[in-house]
Parts: structure tokens; sequence; C-alpha cells
């Protein structure tokens, strides 16, 4: 049973339709269910969206195709939205033949197949790039904040480098209720963004950069050192991470 359905047994309830022992049956025969389910290699969480909201998310790096589908089937068979970081297109086919309405996003590397409705977020998230490099990080946040339940916007390719690319798009800015802002090279995007708006603003540090960038390194200490107030920072081309903030965020 899922939170949605939950909520649903307990309208029901409410309103005479369904009797308050029948109720307490399928409650009482969910609570006696394992909430894990052992795949011998992996151990399923299934009551991640009663604790957290959201279904348990694949992480595919380190995974072999085979481990992903048999887990992605295991969850959706349970009835949760499926959501798949890191992976690729081989693993999606794999994914797709015991999932056949499973849906694979190239630039975000992510795989997706919603079934339990998730309660709508108050308000919009805003996912800001600081160049096209830095798109399949910010689309990871993007997806990921969709699935979970958020209206989503783009704004891309609003460097420092060019600031009058993103000045022009002050009244977004204000219109978002979280903004997550992608960013290589210096990482000074976040900043800038922090000192025009008013509301939370997540940094995400991205790889992008030649030598002295090490690998999103100065990104991600410029971001933690910023001037602004209201920036908050994940791990470097963490934009799951920025995802699930944003949406916790916005469903306060």
């Amino acid at each position: 049973m899922t939170p949605t359905q939950l909520r649903e047994l307990l309208e029901q309830v409410r309103l005479g339709h369904v009797e308050a022992a029948d109720a307490c049956t399928q409650v009482l025969a969910l609570l006696r269910q394992s909430p894990i389910a052992d795949l011998g290699f992996a151990r399923v969480d299934h009551h991640r969206p009663i604790r957290q909201g959201f279904p348990e998310v694949i992480l595919g790096a380190g995974k072999t195709p085979e481990q992903v589908a048999a887990i992605a089937e295991n969850i959706v068979a349970h009835g949760q939205t499926l959501l798949v970081t890191r992976t690729t297109a081989e693993t999606w086919e794999l994914v797709r033949a015991r999932v056949p309405d499973a849906l694979f996003h190239p630039q975000a590397r992510v795989i997706t197949c919603e079934r339990d409705p998730l309660p709508p977020g108050h308000g919009t998230i805003l996912v800001v790039a600081a160049g096209t490099s830095d798109l399949p990080v910010a689309e990871e946040a993007a997806i990921c904040a969709a699935v979970m339940g958020n209206p989503v916007e783009r704004l891309y390719d609003v460097g420092v480098s060019g600031l009058h690319r993103l000045l022009s798009q002050h009244d977004r800015l204000n219109e978002a209720r979280v903004i997550i802002v992608a960013a290589g090279m210096e990482g000074a995007l976040p900043s800038v963004v922090a000192g025009l708006v008013h509301v939370p603003v997540i940094a995400v540090p991205t790889s992008v950069g030649y030598g002295a960038s090490f690998g999103g390194l100065a990104a991600l200490l410029a971001m933690l050192n910023s001037c602004a107030s209201g920036v908050s920072v994940v791990n470097i081309d963490n934009g799951f991470g920025a995802a699930t903030i944003a949406s916790l965020i916005n469903h306060l």
C-alpha cells in the first residue's frame, strides 16, 4: 500500500464507504508484510515512501544492467514510482523488457516510470544551468524533481560570462519557489542568483572545466564560500541530491 492508497482508504472510511473494521484489516495486513524484498544482491526498501515520501531510488552506477532491471521490476510491482540515476541505454533496454512503459532520458542518464501519484509541490522549481556543458547535471536535477511531484522550469546557458542573459530573466527567477543552479568552471553563478532572489538556492558544482578546476572542486569550494545568503551546496555533479532537497522544500 502506498501513501496515496492509504489516504484514499482513510477518506473512504471518513465518507462511510468502507467500514472501519475492513480498513483495519487492510492496514494490519500491510503491517504484517516485510518492508524489505531480499533479491540476494539487493534488499529493496519498500517502506521508503512511508518514511521519506518517495520510493527507493536506484543508483545505476556500479550495478549490472541485470541487477538494475530486477530491482526496477520489484519496485514497480509494488505500485511504486521508478527512478534510476546514472544509467545507460543498454540498461534501459533490459528494464523496459520487464517494465514496458519505463522511459529513458539520455541527457540526464535517468530512467523513470511513474506509478503512485505524489502530492504536488506548492510552487515551481527553477533549474538554472550556467552553460550547455552543465546540462547533463541540470537535466538530472530537472527530471528527478519532476518525478518527485514538482512543476519544473528550465533556464539554461545564463552563466556569468554573459550576465545580461541572466538579468533579462529576472521575472522568472522571482516566480520560482526554489532554484537549483548548476555551474562548473569558477562556480560563481549560484552566488549571483542568490543575490537577486528571496528563495532558497541549491548550488550544484559540476565537473566541467579545465585543469585547475580539479574536476569540480574549484566550483565546489567557491559555492561553499558564497557571500550571498540562502545558498546551500550539494556534492559535485549531484543533480539528484539537489532535486531531492528542492522537492522537500517545495512540499513544506
